[in-house]
C-alpha cells in the first residue's frame, strides 16, 4: 500500500500552508491546486516566464514532504530521456563476462535485460516510486517539447502504466501529483488540455507583488522593496521585447540588499538593471530620462 501524502482539509487551510512556505497565491489558484490535489488531476499552469508557475511544484513538494521529478521539456524529447533506455556500456561489458563463462541462449537475454541495466528517466521514476510514496511529476515547459510528445502524454495521463518489452508492463499504485507549465510560446493540444485543470498565472498586482518580496526577501527594507515592486510594474507597462516576471523582481530586490541599498536612485538603478531586463535594447531604452522618470512614479 502506498503511503499517501497528507491532504488538505478545505482551501483556506491549503492557502496558509502556501504562505507558511512563503508562495502568496490567489484564492482562486489555491483552488485550483486544491481541486487537482482532490481530484487527482493534472494541472496545467500556462503564463508568461517568471511568474512562479515552476514555483508551485517545488513549494507542493516541501510542504508535503514528497520528491519533486521534473521533465524539463525541449524540442527532439524521445523515450530514452523521457521514459527509459538500457545501459548499453554495462550491457556489453555483461555479454564478454557471460561469453567467458559460456552462458548463451535464453539465460545470456535474461542476464542483460534486467531491471539493474535500466537507466529510470523521468516519466518511469514518477511510475515506479508510486508504489512507496506518490511523487510530484513536474513537466516543465511542455510548450517547448514536439506535439509528438504530448500524444504520447495523452496515453500516460489516462492509463499510468509503460510498457517495456524485454520486462513487462509497470504501473502506477496511486497516479502521481502532476503539474505541466506552459509559457505559451505555442498552444498545447486540446486533447491535453481537456485531461488537466487549467490555471492561467498572470503578473501580480502590485500589493502582491509586494507581499512576494516581503515573503521571500524578508530582509529588504520596505521602503526598497515598495519602490522596486513599484519600478517592475511601471516596466510591464513598457514597450520592451521581454518584460521581467516576479523571478526577476526577486533577484532585483536580493542584489540591492548584498549592495546595502535601502532606496533606489539613479545610479543603483542603471548599475543594476542586468538583475530585470536581459536585453540590451531594453536595457538602452529604460536608461536615462526613463530612469528618473520611473523613480519619480516609485517615489513613496
Amino acid at each position: 500500500m502506498s503511503d499517501l501524502p497528507a491532504t488538505f482539509a478545505s482551501i483556506d487551510e491549503l492557502q496558509a500552508a502556501l504562505a507558511a512556505h512563503a508562495y502568496v497565491a490567489d484564492r482562486s489558484l489555491t483552488t485550483a491546486i486544491f481541486l487537482a490535489l482532490k481530484l487527482n488531476k493534472p494541472l496545467l499552469l500556462e503564463g508568461e516566464a517568471g511568474v512562479g508557475k515552476t514555483e508551485i511544484a517545488k513549494t507542493l513538494a516541501r510542504m508535503q514532504d514528497r520528491h519533486l521529478i521534473r521533465l524539463q521539456c525541449y524540442e527532439g524529447l524521445d523515450v530514452n530521456t523521457t521514459i527509459y533506455e538500457w545501459n548499453y556500456a554495462r550491457q556489453m561489458l555483461q555479454i564478454r563476462l557471460m561469453e567467458a563463462q559460456g552462458i548463451a541462449g535464453d539465460d545470456a537475454v535474461r542476464n542483460i535485460f534486467g531491471p539493474e541495466f535500466l537507466i529510470k528517466r523521468p516519466l518511469l521514476q514518477a511510475i515506479e516510486e508510486t508504489n512507496v510514496r506518490p511523487p510530484i511529476l513536474l513537466i516543465d515547459e511542455i510548450d517547448r517539447a514536439d506535439e509528438e510528445f504530448e500524444a504520447f502524454l495523452l496515453e500516460l495521463l489516462s492509463d499510468w502504466q509503460i510498457s517495456i518489452p524485454e520486462i513487462g508492463t509497470v504501473r502506477a499504485a496511486v497516479p502521481p501529483t502532476v503539474i505541466i507549465t506552459s509559457n505559451r510560446t505555442r498552444e498545447i493540444h486540446d486533447a491535453l488540455k481537456r485531461r488537466c485543470l487549467f490555471y492561467w498565472v498572470d503578473y501580480p498586482t502590485l500589493e502582491k507583488e509586494l507581499q512576494i518580496v516581503r515573503a521571500r526577501v524578508p530582509e529588504a527594507e520596505e521602503r526598497l522593496a515598495r519602490q522596486v515592486v513599484v519600478v517592475v510594474q511601471e516596466l510591464r507597462r513598457m514597450e520592451l521585447y521581454k518584460l521581467p516576471g516576479v523571478a526577476e523582481t526577486l533577484d532585483w530586490v536580493t542584489a540591492l540588499v548584498q549592495l546595502d541599498a535601502t532606496e533606489l536612485t539613479p545610479l543603483l538603478v542603471e548599475d543594476t538593471l542586468g538583475a530585470i531586463l536581459k536585453y540590451q535594447d531594453d536595457i538602452a531604452q529604460v536608461r536615462g530620462n526613463t530612469t528618473q522618470e520611473l523613480l519619480k512614479r516609485a517615489a513613496v
